[in-house]
């Protein structure tokens, strides 16, 4: 997995070591282990997936995380994206529509030896008990960029969020710069399950 991440441009000896440290077998169920380290999404139950590594390995770099930064993270889904956000040092505060794959991550995940702070709630709304965050990563493709996300960010923080339509979004970055001005940057294309909530897609 990490000499395919390495072909496809992903450089970061960091982000890599992260990938290394995280076992990505732990979230497959035993009849798909053969699955776990292909760069491939795979689903996960409640009709979402956990992502291929690369698309994870692009989320998270987008991001430039730092030791200590307090991370919100929407889409908990199996927890793997949180637990290679933890492997850099973050704090993770993360929110998952589906209470199903809420209660199964916060069972398994402290079995791993990772904690995020979970919360089983509609992600478009950000967690504002817990605002500002100096990093937001949406897990899920939204029809548009939610505002209570970037009023949630930090002077000087990154969201990285895909955006567009059901079947395929373009990956955009925001930045809020230290005077909160708004800037974005759009990237690749990507096909991500739909954000479900309020400022996202119906169910």
């Amino acid at each position: 997995m990490i000499k395919t991440l390495r072909s496809k441009g992903i450089e970061d000896e960091r982000l890599l070591d992260a990938f290394n440290a995280v076992p990505r077998h732990y979230f497959f169920d035993d009849a798909f282990l053969e699955h776990a380290y292909q760069d491939k999404a795979f689903p996960i139950g409640e009709g979402q997936t956990i992502s291929q590594p690369y698309t994870v390995a692009i989320q998270t770099a987008l991001l430039e995380i730092k030791e200590g930064e307090k991370v919100l993270e929407i889409g908990t889904g199996s927890g793997y994206q949180a637990c290679i956000l933890m492997e850099l040092g973050a704090n993770v505060f993360s929110v998952e529509y589906h209470k199903k794959l809420y209660e199964k991550a916060k069972t398994f995940l402290p079995m791993m030896g990772y904690r995020p702070h979970l919360k089983n709630a509609d992600g478009t709304k950000g967690w504002p008990t817990m605002a500002p965050f100096d990093k937001i990563l949406v897990t899920a493709g939204a029809p548009s960029v939610p505002q209570a996300l970037i009023d949630q960010l930090k002077p000087g923080g990154i969201l990285v969020i895909p955006v567009g339509s059901k079947n395929l979004q373009k990956m955009i970055r925001v930045v809020k710069t230290p005077t909160g001005k708004i800037e974005k940057k759009e990237f690749n294309n990507f096909s991500f399950v739909p954000l479900l909530g309020e400022k996202g897609w119906k169910k």
